[in-house]
């Protein structure tokens, strides 16, 4: 893909045991998503908005690190990938630059992560309200 086709910040190939980039998955990251692309005739993007990210989590196993790699793991709110792994060299710049620009789409969209969780519990507790009021008024009915 050209460059000229989106404004990226980062990019980096899948890296295999070895550091290599003999791999037919690239990374992307911009101002605005993670877009995870695979393939060379048959091409799959994924694309995660940044503000959707609810978690990182680094590894580095000792042959990773002794070819300047490591493992980013991702957790988000994503349906099509809501969890996967990034083997990408410089690993801790590569957390750096999503901290940053996580939080940037956070604020832009009024986010934070705890906004993600306890929404299916507020909506059981409406639907046990509305049950509750359905009973009253059956209640009111039989009198």
């Amino acid at each position: 893909m050209a460059k000229d086709d989106f404004d990226y910040i980062w990019k980096d190939r899948k890296r295999t045991f070895l550091g290599l980039p003999w791999s037919f998955t690239v990374y992307y990251l911009t101002e605005e998503k993670l877009i995870c692309r695979t393939g060379f005739l048959n091409i799959t993007e994924d694309e995660i908005d940044l503000y959707k990210i609810t978690d990182k989590r680094l590894q580095l196993p000792l042959g990773q690190r002794m070819t300047g790699c490591g493992t980013v793991h991702i957790c988000s709110r994503d349906v099509t990938l809501p969890e996967f792994d990034m083997i990408v060299k410089k690993p801790r710049e590569v957390m750096n630059l999503l901290d940053k620009y996580v939080n940037q789409a956070r604020d832009r969209y009024g986010t934070r992560g705890r906004d993600f969780y306890g929404a299916s519990q507020h909506h059981h507790d409406h639907d046990d309200y509305d049950d509750q009021d359905h009973d009253d008024n059956d209640q009111d009915h039989d009198e």
